[in-house]
């Protein structure tokens, strides 16, 4: 720093992230020009109990959803999908005993599909709205061959939130 004023800075910064905090999600990938790169793709179809991502891990599960925002406290039981915002290396021993995995964010090499493949579990990312549509205790079928979680059970589930 060279000394001089630095309230010009901080107010660019600071009006920068405050437009980032409006972001409705964190998108996938941005091109250059900042443009959310999947607003360019063409919508997909659903008929309002499949959800769409990405393939990226191959199989297909059902099971009970686990809908976790943070793994720090958090468990899940052998067998339950675990639906989370984003993954990261912090969230490996869940994945011990998740039958399936559900992020709403991610790219094929990130941490948490990477892991899904080595582990041998079905995963689907890039699942906008996931952690609001799915609740805990809610059957879902986890399909990473084709990148749609199915909602067996709309609405029956158990309304708690995980950390």
């Amino acid at each position: 720093m060279d000394g001089g004023d630095p309230r010009e800075t901080v107010a660019v910064r600071r009006s920068a992230y405050l437009r980032e905090l409006r972001r409705p999600t964190v998108p996938v990938a941005l091109l250059s020009d900042g443009t959310d790169a999947e607003t360019l793709l063409p919508a997909r179809t659903s008929d309002g109990r499949t959800l769409t991502g990405v393939g990226a891990s191959a199989g297909r599960i059902s099971g009970r959803a686990r809908v976790v925002h943070d793994p720090a406290h958090a468990r899940v039981e052998p067998g339950e999908i675990l639906v989370a915002p984003t993954s990261d290396p912090g969230w490996t021993p869940l994945f011990l005993t998740a039958g399936g995995l559900v992020t709403e964010t991610g790219a094929v090499t990130a941490h948490g599909p990477t892991v899904a493949r080595e582990y041998g579990i079905p995963a689907v990312i890039c699942v906008r709205g996931a952690t609001e549509r799915i609740r805990t205790g809610q059957m879902i079928t986890v399909d990473g061959t084709t990148g749609t979680v199915t909602l067996d059970e709309p609405g029956a589930a158990d309304t708690t939130r995980t950390p």
